[in-house]
């Protein structure tokens, strides 16, 4: 289920990411089950995994995405690796629902 994406934390929302550098375009690609049954959004970037390079643009491609700042972004896990956990910074129960609606506003 979708809603298990996220995880309510004290100061904001955790998002469970899989991460493909190197892709040929930078999408949101849906929601997946990972190999362990963790539900996760799988993303795409056209930046290569060097220096940052892909985790940079992923948070500005999510920051355009959902209106939100890059400041309020913050990758807390898995940094040099494709699986990821993104903090949104803010009220967790209001980002979760803004999330949740823009799901359903663009069929993720």
């Amino acid at each position: 289920m979708v809603q298990d994406l996220f995880d309510q934390i004290s100061g904001g929302l955790q998002l469970r990411l899989k991460l493909t550098p190197k892709a040929k375009k930078t999408a949101i690609n849906g929601v997946m089950e990972d190999a362990d049954g963790t539900m996760v959004l799988k993303l795409s970037v056209t930046a290569a995994p060097e220096k940052g390079k892909a985790n940079a643009a992923l948070i500005k491609f999510l920051s355009k995405e959902w209106k939100m700042a890059k400041s309020d972004m913050e990758i807390t896990a898995g940094e040099l690796s494709r699986h990821k956990t993104l903090l949104l910074k803010g009220d967790g129960l209001t980002l979760k629902q803004r999330l949740m609606d823009w799901m359903k506003q663009n069929n993720v």
